[in-house]
């Protein structure tokens, strides 16, 4: 397959996955059994998840997945968004959704999806990213609401999911890059209520990781598990529920503490609303042409 075909298959998984995410009725269910049950979607369709489901609730903006055999349960006036990675040959397709059953909330979760779809409409080849962020906020604000100022889309590249590049989430002033024909961008627009500050910040929790070296540590079991977790994820992020079937879960947690002290590994912080107000996102991936925007995950 070309790289594009790859893109094409990851993108139609994703968004099939995706979609029956914001169909399901998760109050009730763990953040556990709904990651578990979203990967193994994407495994069953023949491809691998880019990086562990990511089911953040409320005021947490990004970054959490869940904990092996995780005991939050969603409840009914819980905002949860779920950011699901798919690839293929290591091409990546990355979507979200905010899923909510509070009707206090159904505005905010709208303003993403909205301010997504605008943004999207104009990312052809040769678009400047300051343009894209411009459109977000002000379809945003119009809204009533707040972007998450420093949050942002991103280039992808075989691989890595953060491949250098950013399209903001407000209008930034100065020198922009343009769009690529035939490279892949996720925009995701991430809002919060009009009283929040629209800022993240780093939380305490960290349970998502990636490889940063493989230089050997000279431990055995932990250079085995580090080469383990190469042969499974290369650079990819990866959670420790996903390191079980191999390793029990303290020897796992003891060797991840040894490599993240020794740098091999770099760890994730949740990301905060800063004033703890909640929380959307919404999120698509897509390839520019010069004549078309190709939506991967529609």
């Amino acid at each position: 397959m070309s790289f594009l075909d790859c893109y094409q298959q990851a993108g139609k998984i994703a968004a099939e996955v995706r979609e029956n995410a914001r169909r399901k009725y998760h109050v009730g269910s763990t953040l556990y059994q709904i990651c578990e049950s979203i990967e193994s979607e994407v495994r069953i369709r023949g491809a691998a998840p880019a990086f562990p489901v990511n089911v953040s609730l409320n005021d947490i903006a990004a970054h959490y997945t869940a904990e092996p055999n995780d005991q939050i349960v969603v409840n009914d006036d819980d905002v949860l968004k779920i950011d699901i990675g798919v690839h293929v040959q290591g091409y990546i397709a990355d979507t979200a959704v905010t899923i909510c059953y509070d009707p206090k909330y159904e505005a905010l979760v709208k303003s993403a999806e909205t301010a997504l779809s605008e943004a999207v409409r104009i990312a052809k080849a040769n678009a400047k990213a300051s343009d894209i962020g411009k459109v977000i906020e002000s379809s945003i604000s119009k809204q009533g609401f707040k972007p998450i100022q420093n949050l942002s889309g991103h280039s992808l590249e075989q691989y890595t999911i953060h491949a250098g590049r950013s399209i903001p989430n407000i209008w930034t002033i100065g020198s922009s890059f343009k769009l690529v024909s035939n490279q892949a961008y996720a925009i995701e627009p991430f809002v919060t209520t009009k009283e929040g500050q629209g800022v993240v910040y780093e939380g305490t929790v960290r349970n998502i990781f990636s490889i940063t070296s493989r230089k050997p540590t000279k431990e055995k079991e932990v250079d085995e598990f580090l080469e383990d977790i190469w042969n499974r994820f290369k650079t990819l992020p990866f959670a420790l529920r996903w390191m079980l079937g191999k390793f029990e879960e303290k020897k796992a947690r003891e060797f991840i503490e040894v490599l993240l002290k020794k740098r091999n590994i770099h760890a994730y912080p949740i990301l905060v609303e800063g004033k703890g107000k909640i929380v959307a996102q919404a999120e698509h991936t897509l390839i520019p042409s010069n004549s078309l925007i190709n939506i991967i995950t529609i």
